[in-house]
């Protein structure tokens, strides 16, 4: 079965059976078979704003707290027939950025196509030639912006990249709230090395993915409502007289000397059956070598916080109740509560732990087509949770405040229905790092000991647990390395549970049914940020090298590097630290990338050159 949104319409399309569409005066749903969450449409306008003041206004209380998000796109002239027609040098072999699904490019702060090496320091798209290794292109962003770009995201397509600040202050230009953020996209043509246009959005970024050359980028926002005091019931008021405008995403595109401001139409809005109306999630569709006025945003009235993408797929996934890990009170009514809720006002109570996903169909161009939402019990760690595999999802889910627990659930992708389950792992812990690779599940819990579970998925109505390690510590993020194997990267603790220090480990995973460790390096008083950042993670097949950024406290005091480990299934071996010049141990490397035999390493200050084998420096690359 497919489902997808059209303006002002949704059409069911079962086999070659066509349902009707909505009717104006009468609410419709579309329901994925066998029920589940389901995103409904409004009738128009006035409707949407009803129910949208119903609902926000019984969590008025909650306006103005929890993660919000934005997105947006840039035009993009045609390529002259002279760079068209000019030879592309072959790229030496490189690495790319660390991502959850192949063919699925995601943001990072430095981007490489084996030719050139982008990234923005000090509000400057610096363009670097590998071959000559010096930057030949550097290209200022906008200046209006209190972060500069501190924390800039890339994705590139050929000549075109989008720059992507999620730390945009906006000032209130989007709203009339200043305290409500902004985002900001910028798009650059590489060859031209110029801006060929910017967008604002209300709101603050979630994530994005891009395939082929069209970005989906998902955007979260809120209402900006401002009540005419703080006396008690004064926002419920405000919001009960607050207009549309005050909920539809809005946006700002300027291409050269032109301006304009849009707001995404109601008729592109839907919503789940259940939702709190304090949040909007829009996703914009973004074609790189296209042009900014074809864009058609869809929106949904419902939270987001974990943005999962395959090549034909893009989900969307919140606990609708819960931002940042922190309940909010709902009404008694809505049940599913583990406990009392002490601080609740009366007949309110804790939120159920439930995650909420939505599924959109990307093949093709054009916006997302809607093809179904389900929920389960739980809530996500992050987007390696998620995987889409042989028509199924998979999610893995820890529930519970103090008896916690976890559990993996199979649903039927073109339906998001559950068809089977498997829970009981880790009983009074929560996931620490989880990882699917085709027909077998990797999950981590850890609170003083670190079991690492593998399930047998091959039947998605019976998932089972098939093996079990025991050891001390956590992996925090679990890697595919060579067939059969799989690099952890995480703490070592003690066997009371309290970490010590940065270890890596290589694990056996031939045999699901008995997975073991092969080998392991303990760092004792160092982190890195690859244990929460994928991105940050390094790991080069060909040579068994693996890369990441460190930090340290010892008794010489603080200390950063890059630390280059050589993997085999005998020794994880330090083949040396990488320090860049210029600021000695207090230049904090955040990436490293291979590029031909050279091992490439980024700071805010410049890129340095290391020989990947006997890593001496051989270039130096000041911003």
């Amino acid at each position: 079965m497919r489902i997808w949104l059209r303006v002002g319409t949704f059409v069911v399309v079962t086999g070659t059976l066509v349902a009707v569409a909505v009717s104006v005066g009468k609410e419709k749903a579309v329901t994925p078979v066998g029920g589940g969450v389901r995103l409904v449409a409004y009738t128009g306008c006035a409707d949407m704003l009803s129910q949208l003041r119903e609902h926000a206004a019984a969590h008025a209380d909650q306006l103005g707290y929890g993660p919000i998000a934005a997105a947006g796109g840039v035009a993009v002239p045609e390529r002259s027939a002279a760079a068209a027609a000019a030879p592309v040098p072959a790229a030496p072999q490189h690495s790319t950025t660390t991502v959850h699904e192949v063919g699925v490019d995601e943001p990072d702060v430095v981007k490489t196509d084996g030719r050139r090496v982008v990234t923005v320091a000090n509000g400057v798209l610096q363009i670097v030639d590998t071959s000559i290794r010096q930057i030949i292109g550097s290209v200022p962003l906008p200046a209006d912006n209190v972060s500069a770009w501190s924390q800039a995201n890339l994705l590139i397509s050929g000549d075109r990249a989008l720059v992507i600040d999620p730390a945009f202050d906006g000032g209130g230009m989007m709203r009339p709230m200043p305290s409500l953020p902004a985002s900001r996209l910028v798009l650059v043509d590489l060859a031209a090395q110029k801006v060929l246009g910017t967008m604002t959005i209300s709101g603050s970024y979630v994530d994005a993915r891009l395939v082929g050359s069209m970005v989906r980028l998902v955007a979260r926002s809120q209402p900006s409502i401002e009540p005419r005091s703080f006396a008690n019931g004064a926002m419920r008021a405000a919001v009960e007289r607050a207009p549309l405008s005050a909920w539809l995403p809005s946006y700002r595109i300027t291409e050269g000397a032109s301006t304009t401001e849009r707001t995404v139409d109601c008729a592109r809005v839907s919503h789940p059956r259940d939702y709190t109306g304090i949040s909007m999630l829009t996703i914009y569709s973004i074609d790189l070598p296209g042009h900014l006025g074809d864009i058609q945003p869809i929106s949904l009235a419902a939270d987001g916080d974990t943005v999962y993408g395959t090549t034909s797929s893009l989900y969307v996934a919140s606990n609708p109740y819960w931002f940042y890990g922190v309940p909010i009170a709902v009404p008694a009514t809505m049940g599913g509560a583990e406990a009392p809720d002490p601080e609740a006002p009366p007949g309110q109570q804790l939120p159920p732990q439930q995650t909420e996903i939505h599924r959109f169909d990307i093949t093709g161009s054009g916006p997302p087509r809607y093809v179904a939402s389900g929920s389960v019990p739980g809530r996500l760690l992050n987007q390696y949770a998620l995987s889409d595999y042989d028509g199924y999802l998979r999610v893995a889910t820890t529930s519970g405040l103090a008896a916690t627990e976890s559990a993996v659930y199979e649903l039927r992708a073109e339906t998001l229905t559950r068809v089977g389950s498997v829970g009981g792992l880790g009983k009074g812990q929560r996931i620490y790092a989880v990882r699917f690779i085709g027909p077998v599940g990797y999950v981590v819990t850890f609170r003083q000991v670190d079991p690492l579970y593998t399930l047998d998925l091959r039947d998605p109505t019976r998932p089972r647990v098939v093996g079990q390690l025991e050891l001390t510590g956590y992996s925090s993020y679990l890697a595919p390395a060579k067939v059969g194997q799989l690099i952890g990267v995480g703490q070592e603790a003690t066997n009371q549970g309290r970490t010590v220090g940065l270890q890596v480990a290589l694990f056996d995973v031939h045999d699901p049914a008995h997975p073991r460790r092969l080998t392991q390096l303990v760092k004792t008083d160092f982190h890195s940020a690859a244990e929460f950042d994928p991105h940050a993670f390094l790991y080069w097949p060909t040579t068994g090298s693996a890369v990441l950024p460190v930090n340290s406290w010892t008794s010489g005091g603080y200390s950063q590097s890059a630390l280059v480990l050589t993997i085999s299934p005998s020794e994880i071996a330090v083949a040396g630290t990488i320090s860049q010049p210029g600021g000695g141990d207090a230049v904090g490397i955040s990436r490293a990338m291979v590029i031909g035999n050279e091992l490439w390493t980024l700071s805010d200050s410049g890129l340095m050159v290391s020989d990947l084998g006997s890593l001496t420096m051989r270039a130096w690359i000041a911003f």
